[in-house]
């Protein structure tokens, strides 16, 4: 199954209903999120953007950079960002053994809870690959599957920034839950393709909202 489209069409939400692609509502909302940081000096400007427009996001983190990174961590706290769990190493789910894919989730959680209060219960799996067994495990913990209704696919170094602004631009509506990554590799696309997007989104009336 491709994860890759880049609008995630009604046949895979409906096959795959167990897990959270949009969030229907009639409020304008749409839901920004950032996979695979936090990432000094790119996460940082990650947020000064969202500052700009007064929005709010979601960051998936991989555990092993908020270990390394913790004030950038500390800061999308204080800025009243959300936060998920996007493993502790960034591990494929398709290609994990159960009980490794777990521990990953759980280590990444254990790095969260040393820096916050929070119990997050929202995860992304890294490259939206997971097997159904792994679903079921961390659905039965309370953890809500995050996936998306747009991708920007920012880190893909073959296509243009241009392609990429137009990837989110042509397939955005109210309720899009909107993947981009606070990392080096997509920073190219990213620089380009979010400030436009805020700008875009702000003129059409839109919210740009958390994820609880």
């Amino acid at each position: 199954m491709n994860f890759l489209w880049i609008k995630t069409n009604r046949f895979i939400k409906y096959i795959f209903s167990n897990y959270v692609w949009n969030i229907p509502n009639v409020e304008k909302k749409v839901y920004l999120t950032f996979d695979d940081g936090p990432t000094p000096e790119i996460t940082e400007w990650v947020l000064e953007q969202l500052k700009t427009y007064n929005a709010k996001a979601t960051f998936f983190c991989i555990g092993n950079n908020i270990a390394k990174h913790p004030e950038i961590f500390k800061r999308l706290l204080r800025e009243d960002h959300a936060i998920g769990n996007h493993t502790q190493n960034h591990v494929k789910g398709w290609k994990t053994e159960n009980n490794t894919y777990f521990e990953e989730v759980e280590k990444c959680d254990e790095v969260i809870s040393k820096q916050t209060n929070i119990d997050s219960k929202l995860f992304r799996p890294p490259y939206g690959k997971i097997k159904p067994s792994q679903s079921n495990y961390l659905r039965k913990l309370g953890y809500k599957i995050i996936m998306w209704d747009v991708l920007s696919a920012d880190f893909d170094t073959t296509i243009s920034k241009e392609k990429c602004l137009e990837n989110v631009l042509k397939n955005v509506e109210s309720g899009s839950i909107i993947v981009f990554h606070d990392s080096i590799k997509a920073f190219q696309n990213l620089e380009y393709t979010f400030p436009k997007t805020l700008e875009f989104l702000s003129k059409n009336g839109y919210v740009c909202d958390r994820i609880n």
